[in-house]
């Protein structure tokens, strides 16, 4: 099996996903996949694509599900593990059974990261939000608190923290599924 296909069969792409994502033709991507080895801009449009380096597209090597042809895994070459939307997904949506508590919205996701095999800048962004999140709602709420508004501003302010975390997780997602990216982002990495 070629390389394309077992990357793109890895994202849950099909091949005219692919082609309208690298602006290469379909039919290009049928030829590569058939047995013809990419090259030059074709190579480099495909690698950005697909999130991966150009020496994983001509190696040949990689299989679906993890188990490739030769004796070591993707890890050990050094290549990174594909991004994998639905576990991205996943761990996106874990934060939101937390919310109330705090270092499980961190944690949990976290655990998944490593447990699914999600080691990708993704994944790292939504922790860091997380992150951002758990270190200024307590702020947010203890300025709240400290401006003696009433009982009725506090528990609105409760409910508006928390809305915020929601939504910020339900967009994620939905920019997961839409873009293959995420919506709300830092210009950083935590993790």
């Amino acid at each position: 099996m070629s390389s394309l296909k077992t990357i793109r069969e890895r994202q849950n792409l099909t091949q005219e996903e692919v082609a309208e994502r690298s602006g290469i033709s379909a039919r290009t991507i049928q030829r590569i996949e058939a047995g013809t080895a990419p090259k030059g801009h074709t190579l480099r449009a495909l690698a950005k694509a697909l999130a991966v380096e150009e020496k994983e597209l001509l190696a040949g090597a990689i299989s679906i599900e993890g188990e490739n042809t030769n004796e070591e895994s993707a890890g050990e070459r050094g290549v990174p593990a594909p991004i994998r939307y639905p576990a991205v997904k996943i761990i996106n949506l874990s934060s939101i059974l937390f919310i109330l508590l705090p270092p499980l919205n961190i944690l949990v996701p976290l655990l998944l990261m490593f447990w699914l095999k999600q080691k990708n800048e993704l994944v790292r962004q939504i922790i860091s939000v997380q992150i951002l999140w758990t270190i200024a709602a307590p702020i947010a709420f203890m300025l709240g608190i400290f401006l003696k508004l009433g009982r009725t501003f506090t528990l609105l302010l409760i409910i508006a923290i928390v809305l915020s975390n929601v939504g910020i997780i339900l967009r994620n997602a939905m920019a997961i599924d839409r873009n293959k990216e995420l919506s709300i982002r830092l210009n950083f990495s935590m993790v």
